[in-house]
């Protein structure tokens, strides 16, 4: 195991572009309109999902 093997946290902070204006993509958790685009292909969260994620997935090092 090396130094760098020493960040534990595997999230994927990686972002999908924010979106100009409608149609926005749906939240896969509770379908709200998001704040990307429609033609997003991904998981895509609405801000409260996104908050709730975090906080569930966050680091307690």
């Amino acid at each position: 195991m090396s130094d760098t093997d020493g960040d534990h946290c595997l999230i994927d902070a990686s972002r999908p572009p924010r979106a100009g204006g409608p149609p926005y993509a749906r939240c896969v958790l509770c379908l709200e309109p998001t704040e990307y685009p429609e033609s997003y292909r991904g998981i895509t969260l609405c801000p409260v999902c996104e908050w709730r994620e975090a906080e569930r997935t966050s680091c307690s090092g």
